[in-house]
């Protein structure tokens, strides 16, 4: 099997694509990718492109993040004795 390698415009097409279909659950693996199709784009010029959805996944993993902290917290806040 063949691998090819992904264009400029494809690498961001997925991040785009990553960016639109993650979830809370998937956030995590999501983010990653995206941050290794960014690391591998050739130029700046390329990476600024990207940046508003890396931006926009990182913001999602961190409201997600404190989200799940604000839970985490009611919960033991509930069963003290």
């Amino acid at each position: 099997m063949k691998l090819r390698l992904l264009s400029s415009d494809e690498k961001l097409a997925e991040i785009k694509r990553l960016y639109y279909q993650t979830t809370q659950q998937t956030i995590q693996v999501d983010l990653a990718k995206a941050l290794e199709l960014l690391k591998s784009m050739a130029t700046d010029e390329e990476r600024e492109r990207a940046a508003v959805y890396m931006d926009g996944l990182s913001q999602m993993r961190s409201d997600w993040a404190r989200s799940n902290k604000r839970h985490a917290s009611r919960g033991r806040r509930g069963k003290r004795f």
